[in-house]
C-alpha cells in the first residue's frame, strides 16, 4: 500500500500525532512520501518510516504555483493508493486525480468547505467537527477517526533539572504559547495556590506576555517556561498534576499524552474534552476562563492523592479503550484501501 501525505503544520499536537501515525504506518508495510515545511524538528522522527519532501507552500511563492502541479505528477507516476492532506491549507494541494482516495484530515473546525474541492472524504478527529462541516454543507464521506498516543511509561526528568522542590505539588500545561491556549489563566490561578510550582513547555508569539503577567502577579518564582520539548513525556512523569486551559481545543492530545503518563488531568470545558472527558470520573472540569475554578480544581487534587490516583487511573482507561494505536491505525487502513 501506498499511501502520499502533505503536512504544512509547525509544531505542535497535531504534528506530534503526524508522526505517531506515520510510523503507525510504515510497521505495517506501508509505503509513504510525505511533503513537508522544511526545518521541522521532527522530520527525523519519520525519515526512518517515509520519503520527505520539502516545500514551504507559502502565498505569492513559486512553490505555491508549482507544488500542485509536482503533486499531480507524483501521484501519476507513484500511484498510490491514498492522497492524504493534513488541514485545509494543505487540502488546496489536493490535485483532480482519479486513481485513489483523496483524503483531508480535519483536527479543527474549518471555516469553509471550498478547501475541499478535490477530496473525497473528510477525516474528523471529533463529532464535533464532523457535525460542523455537515452544517457547512459537506455532502461527500466523512470518517470520525480519532488520535493516538504513545502509551510507553518514561522516567521522569530530574525536578532540580528546572530549579523546582522535589517535595513541592507541580502543575504542569504545554502547547503553542498562543491565546487560544489560555495559558494567562493557569498562570493566574497561580496567586492562589501557594507553593505550587508550574512548568510550562512550548513557545510562541504569547511567551513575552505570559513570562510578564507571572512577574506582574507575583509568581515568576514559582512559573517555569520550559521551552519546545522534543519528548515531553519525561516532564510529564515528573509532574503532579496536568492541566489543560483551552479556550477552544477540538480534541486535546496533550490530554491523552498526560494520560499515557499516569497523570490526573484538569481541563477546561472545550469542544473535544467535553466529548471523552466525564467530570469527576476521569478528570476534572473547569469553566473556560475561570482561573478560580482552576485553582480550586488543582488544589483539590494535590489534597488528596487518592482522588488524583482514581482520575489517573480512569484516564488511563480511556486512552487504552477509546484511543488505541491499533484501532486508530486499522481504521486508516481500512479507508486507504476503499477506492472512491
Amino acid at each position: 500500500m501506498k499511501v502520499i501525505h502533505f503536512h504544512f503544520g509547525k509544531d505542535g499536537g497535531a504534528e506530534r500525532f503526524f508522526v505517531h501515525l506515520v510510523n503507525a504506518l510504515a510497521e505495517r508495510g506501508v509505503e509513504q512520501t510525505s511533503i513537508i515545511r522544511p526545518g521541522r524538528i521532527w522530520r527525523r522522527e519519520i525519515e526512518g518510516a517515509s520519503r520527505i519532501g520539502e516545500s514551504h507552500f507559502r502565498n505569492l511563492s513559486l512553490d505555491r504555483l508549482l507544488l500542485p502541479l509536482k503533486v499531480r505528477r507524483m501521484a501519476e507516476r507513484d500511484k498510490p493508493d491514498a492522497l492524504m492532506a493534513w488541514a485545509p491549507r494543505a487540502s488546496e494541494l489536493m490535485p483532480a486525480y482519479r486513481g485513489c482516495i483523496k483524503i483531508s484530515r480535519l483536527g479543527d473546525y474549518p471555516p469553509r468547505l471550498d478547501y475541499f474541492k478535490n477530496s473525497d472524504c473528510l477525516v474528523c478527529n471529533t463529532p464535533g467537527i464532523a457535525d460542523h462541516v455537515r452544517k457547512l454543507g459537506w455532502k461527500r464521506d466523512i470518517e470520525i477517526i480519532s488520535n493516538f498516543t504513545s502509551t510507553e511509561r518514561v522516567r521522569p526528568i530530574a525536578r532540580e533539572t528546572l530549579h523546582t522542590p522535589a517535595d513541592a505539588p507541580l502543575v504542569m500545561s504545554m502547547g503553542r504559547f498562543v491565546d487560544r491556549k489560555g495559558f494567562h489563566t493557569l498562570i493566574e490561578a497561580m496567586r492562589k495556590l501557594s507553593g505550587v510550582y508550574l512548568w510550562l513547555l512550548g513557545d510562541g508569539e504569547e511567551q513575552e506576555n505570559l513570562q510578564k503577567l507571572a512577574a506582574d502577579l507575583g509568581v515568576a518564582d514559582r512559573v517555569r517556561f520550559a521551552g519546545w520539548q522534543k519528548d515531553s513525556r519525561p516532564f510529564l512523569a515528573a509532574a503532579d498534576i496536568f492541566v489543560m486551559p483551552s479556550t477552544h481545543e477540538p480534541l486535546g492530545n496533550v490530554i491523552l499524552e498526560a494520560w499515557a503518563q499516569g497523570r490526573p488531568v484538569v481541563s477546561s470545558r472545550s469542544e473535544g474534552p467535553q466529548w471523552f472527558m466525564q467530570d469527576g470520573e476521569n478528570g476534572l472540569m473547569v469553566d473556560i476562563g475561570d482561573a478560580d475554578g482552576f485553582a480550586r480544581a488543582i488544589e483539590r487534587i494535590a489534597n488528596d492523592r487518592a482522588l488524583g490516583a482514581r482520575l489517573a487511573e480512569r484516564g488511563h482507561e480511556t486512552l487504552v479503550g477509546q484511543f488505541s494505536k491499533d484501532a486508530v491505525t486499522d481504521a486508516y487502513l481500512k479507508l486507504f484501501a476503499s477506492k472512491r
